[in-house]
């Protein structure tokens, strides 16, 4: 078989020619070996019609693997002459052809130079996008922090209402001053309580 690649007519065909032929040289092979076994059985069969036969069925089948390994060396001569005939005249795209999905090549020609150029701004261009994917990332989880706060910010302005209207239905004017003078008073008891332990404590003692 042949080892030439053929990149370009596997781009044209979606398939490397030597992948077809490659097929068709197994197709043909299977569909020998099928008729070598038809054939041996048929001879078998004409065998047992004839009294006092001397061949046997190993001669049988010697002489069909002699056949067949004959018949294979024949088959494989001609298929390598029909190989370089499908692969220089039918399978192979001319020199000059250029196929549609490349014509851009012939409309805008660029040099070595110029590829490699565009090459580096390619990846110039793919870092300069994962940079700002990964920006774009960290930014939305900056805003997902920020929904979460302003949601917790909510909750506590909504709970400073609830707590200002209950105030006022049990006749506290401003719930600022009102939590103020809690902790003032809340100082005092503290105070009070700390004064209370101390006094105890001297009283215990002998």
């Amino acid at each position: 078989m042949s080892v030439d690649p053929m990149i370009y007519e596997a781009q044209f065909f979606g398939f490397t020619p030597q992948t077809c032929l490659l097929r068709i040289y197994i197709a043909f092979q299977d569909y020998l070996f099928e008729v070598m076994q038809a054939v041996e059985q048929v001879i078998l069969k004409k065998l047992e019609d004839i009294p006092d036969c001397e061949i046997s069925p190993v001669q049988i089948r010697k002489c069909t693997e002699k056949f067949l390994g004959f018949m294979k060396k024949r088959f494989d001569k001609l298929f390598g002459k029909m190989e370089q005939l499908f692969l220089q005249l039918i399978l192979r795209i001319p020199p000059n052809i250029l196929l549609p999905e490349d014509k851009c090549q012939e409309m805008h020609p660029f040099s070595e130079e110029e590829f490699q150029l565009l090459k580096k701004e390619i990846e110039e261009l793919q870092e300069k996008y994962k940079t700002e994917l990964c920006t774009k990332q960290a930014l939305l989880a900056e805003l997902e922090e920020q929904k979460i706060v302003q949601a917790k910010l909510k909750e506590t302005l909504t709970l400073f209402d609830e707590l200002e209207n209950a105030g006022r239905d049990h006749g506290t004017s401003d719930f600022r001053e009102s939590l103020v003078s809690l902790l003032q008073n809340s100082r005092k008891l503290q105070s009070i309580r700390d004064n209370v332990e101390k006094e105890s404590k001297r009283l215990e003692m002998p």
